[in-house]
């Protein structure tokens, strides 16, 4: 379902990657539609990572709400879930993960597979396109809120280009020309009449 205003406009979603895709589209067109292009490329990625996290992370469902507002001069995007637990931003670089010992091999769900994985620094790289960005709860429900803002400058304006004319003299087309023919034509008799004089010599 998606609902707008002038300056505010709501989607709510499962965070499915084929949802995902459609979701940057909506937010893509809504800041052309504000004359934000500037921050479309940032707005894009930035509402990808929080939705990617809703997928990964998000019990007991995948049922979220993405919120972009215009107000102030700020834009601010927002994710609404309903898991409770709040993220951690995990550094972009840091120590190497912990190299795995004899034992079972890891699975998915495991603290040592989590760590061993190249994804989850979403956050980190939320922190980078954005101006601002943080977690809360949400106040009327069990679930949180992820957002992030950015300085909202609209695109400049294209300017005129300079329209060149050449006067060229314009011809009216010729007048067409009608000819009526009779379809039975009667001959006509020519007469001459030739006159003789004689010169004396």
């Amino acid at each position: 379902m998606i609902s707008h205003s002038r300056r505010h406009c709501v989607v709510e979603l499962q965070a499915l990657p084929s949802r995902i895709g459609q979701i940057r589209r909506i937010v893509s067109a809504q800041l052309r539609h504000w004359q934000l292009d500037p921050l479309i490329d940032r707005a894009a990625l930035g509402v990808t990572e929080l939705l990617s996290n809703v997928h990964r992370h998000a019990q007991p469902d995948k049922r979220c709400t993405v919120e972009i507002e215009l107000r102030l001069g700020r834009l601010t995007v927002s994710v609404y879930d309903n898991d409770p637990r709040l993220p951690v931003r995990r550094p972009a670089s840091g120590d190497a993960p912990p190299v795995p010992g004899p034992g079972p091999s890891p699975t998915p769900g495991s603290g040592l597979l989590d760590s061993l994985e190249t994804c989850g620094r979403g956050l980190a790289l939320v922190e980078a396109v954005s101006e601002a960005w943080g977690a809360r709860p949400q106040e009327d429900s069990s679930g949180k809120v992820v957002w992030f803002s950015l300085r909202a400058a609209p695109a400049a304006p294209a300017r005129p280009r300079p329209v060149r004319s050449r006067s060229t003299p314009v011809r009216e087309p010729a007048p067409a020309l009608s000819l009526a023919a009779d379809p039975d034509p009667e001959p006509v008799g020519v007469s001459v009449a030739a006159s003789t004089a004689i010169r004396p010599g």
